[in-house]
């Protein structure tokens, strides 16, 4: 189902919801019975086969036998390929010892909702809160329940605004008259995440219900979204029934604004220290409560609530957008940054110092080695453009790469964004149809909302469809800071439609079919000479065959098909040698396209009969 069919049919279903609630949710309801009835029927034939030749020994003798030892054989993949193991979240986890406080705020809005009890309570470090579900028996449930908090989260908003945000999402979870919905809401979830296992499991005994779930999953998830819709809506409910509706906006309102400042200022603030310091001297998750207490201003929280504000409900998430959100509450947006020490990380107790370090080591580790990397190619980047401003001071006009590096260079380097821009206008000038130059200066105007920049976007994107995404990203991203909702819609819409190309594009040339067209390569002799050079010079190649693959998406790129051998007739196929041979031609070939590179034996030695005879293939 594509994005657009999707979109389509949840618009139709929102509006059977409204006009009849009851009998939406009983379609629903049934639509959910299906499913997994679905999956016990096919379970419960399988089982009634087996006992009926069990049953037939005595009738079929050694071939009731044979047949039960294959049935068995079969019946045990299947049930191996239901047996999904989704893997349990990741995160530090603590018990009521270690945070009475914060296990007594848990197990209260627990009994108060007659929630399930969690088997696992865990911090993570992201800057978010939620329930997770991980099913013991695969595709048939018996959940484990995690709670997982986001130390950033924590750092950031009060203990009573921590509170609503648990409230909310135990809401998820509550019986009594909410438990349908719930239910279906957790359904949802649980068929989303069996397609994701299911399609990263390649058993072969998937085959009797991968394809209705792949099938079943995503009409599940149109249907039941109205519902998950208006769950969000009932958890809100919750988190103001709970604790109060100042509270439930203040935390919706902080987690956007703070969301904001820790993406666009707190983490690239640390992270431009890598270009002056070969490794890193501050410790983020230690600093972070202080930086959210006095580094959020006035002027910058006023502007990243007003693009909150800005973003309308759409079918990318079934959370609504916080306009809608704090109207349902019927409140306005509330700021209330808690100060430094009076955040509700203090929930944790005796644990918080333990996990904040672990944290802080655990970034330092992961981000060292890019760190490095990035201030050794800044130290590089001043190097070259110094030589590039000395040329530039002595009156030579540089060539346009060059003077695109320098103009690159003097903004990401020099800290010059006024220089640079200047250097991209004059490049502009000289170069008025490249689409780089116009993309780039383009998005240096629009990042100071200068309508300048939409004529150069949208010309770059003429002048390459590869510029297409990010042209329409600027725009939309633009044009919703402007608070102009209906062109950042209609752009996003343009987005989401070249991503959608692109990744069918990106699908249909990671995979070779047997009945793939294939023609030949077409390619003049210059370029096809010194490609197969490079691969006679690979040892361990024996042949190597060229061809172009027709494909419906982006037809106007060419895809390529390297097939090759590595086995004379007189050898076994070894999948390691050819394996080795792949990694030199990756490493040590450059093709003129996008190219697969196949092995044609072993089990695919049917692509290498119908590449071999086609004329004029080979190519070594």
């Amino acid at each position: 189902m594509t994005h657009d069919q999707f979109e389509a049919l949840v618009g139709r279903l929102e509006q059977q919801a409204q006009a009849n609630p009851r009998g939406y949710q009983f379609k629903v309801l049934m639509l959910a019975l299906f499913g997994n009835a679905y999956l016990a029927a096919v379970l419960l034939v399988l089982v009634v086969v087996l006992l009926a030749l069990v049953a037939s020994v005595g009738v079929l003798k050694a071939l009731a036998l044979k047949l039960i030892l294959i049935f068995g054989v079969f019946l045990w993949m299947v049930l191996k390929a239901m047996w999904v193991k989704i893997d349990p979240p990741a995160g530090v986890e603590i018990d009521a010892r270690q945070a009475p406080e914060l296990f007594a705020m848990v197990d209260a809005l627990r009994r108060e909702l007659g929630a399930p009890r969690f088997h696992h309570v865990l911090v993570t470090d992201d800057f978010n809160a939620g329930v997770v579900q991980t099913p013991r028996l695969g595709i048939f449930g018996w959940p484990r329940n995690y709670l997982l908090i986001g130390l950033p989260l924590m750092k950031s908003l009060s203990v009573e605004q921590f509170r609503a945000v648990l409230a909310h999402e135990f809401g998820h979870l509550a019986r009594g008259h909410g438990r349908l919905s719930n239910w279906i809401y957790r359904q949802r979830l649980r068929w989303s995440r069996l397609l994701q296992a299911l399609e990263a499991n390649d058993s072969k005994g998937s085959f009797l219900f991968k394809p209705f779930i792949d099938r079943f999953a995503p009409y599940f998830n149109a249907y039941s979204f109205p519902l998950a819709r208006a769950n969000e809506y009932e958890a809100d409910a919750t988190s103001v029934r709970l604790t109060s509706a100042r509270a439930a906006a203040e935390a919706l309102t902080g987690v956007n604004v703070v969301g904001s400042y820790l993406a666009e200022r707190y983490w690239p603030q640390i992270h431009r220290q890598a270009d002056e310091h070969p490794a890193p001297a501050f410790a983020p998750f230690v600093g972070m409560a202080q930086g959210v207490a006095s580094e959020v201003d006035e002027d910058s929280a006023r502007g990243w609530l007003e693009q909150a504000l800005a973003r309308r409900t759409d079918v990318a998430d079934t959370h609504p957008a916080l306009q809608d959100r704090l109207a349902a509450i019927g409140e306005a947006p509330r700021l209330a940054i808690p100060a430094a020490g009076d955040s509700a990380d203090r929930l944790l107790g005796t644990a918080l110092a333990t996990i904040t370090e672990g944290f802080d080591q655990r970034w330092l580790a992961h981000i060292q080695p890019s760190w490095t990397e990035r201030y050794q190619e800044v130290s590089e980047g001043r190097r070259q453009l110094a030589e590039l401003d000395a040329r530039a001071a002595q009156g030579e006009e540089l060539a346009l790469q060059d003077a695109y590096d320098r103009a690159r260079l003097t903004e990401s380097v020099g800290g010059a964004a006024e220089a640079a821009l200047e250097q991209y206008r004059e490049l502009l000038r000289r170069a008025p149809d490249d689409s780089v130059v116009n993309l780039t200066l383009g998005a240096r105007l629009l990042d100071r909302d200068d309508a300048e920049g939409c004529a150069l976007v949208e010309r770059a994107m003429q002048l390459d469809d590869g510029a297409i995404a990010s042209g329409s990203e600027l725009l939309r991203d633009y044009h919703w800071r402007q608070g102009r909702s209906d062109e950042a819609h209609a752009w996003h819409q343009r987005l989401t439609e070249r991503v959608q190309l692109e990744q069918a594009a990106a699908r249909e040339r990671d995979e070779l079919k047997l009945s793939d067209k294939l023609d030949a390569h077409g390619l003049p002799a210059d370029e096809v000479a010194p490609l197969a050079a490079a691969l006679a010079a690979i040892p361990g190649l024996r042949k190597a065959y060229l061809v172009r693959k027709r494909v419906r998406h982006l037809a106007d790129k060419p895809c390529f098909v390297l097939g090759y051998r590595v086995t004379p007739w007189y050898r076994l196929h070894s999948k390691r040698r050819a394996q080795e041979v792949m990694e030199q031609i990756r490493q040590s070939v450059r093709f003129p396209h996008e190219t697969l590179i196949v092995n044609v034996e072993g089990d695919n030695y049917r692509f290498g009969r119908k590449l071999a005879w086609k004329r004029g293939t080979r190519v070594v």
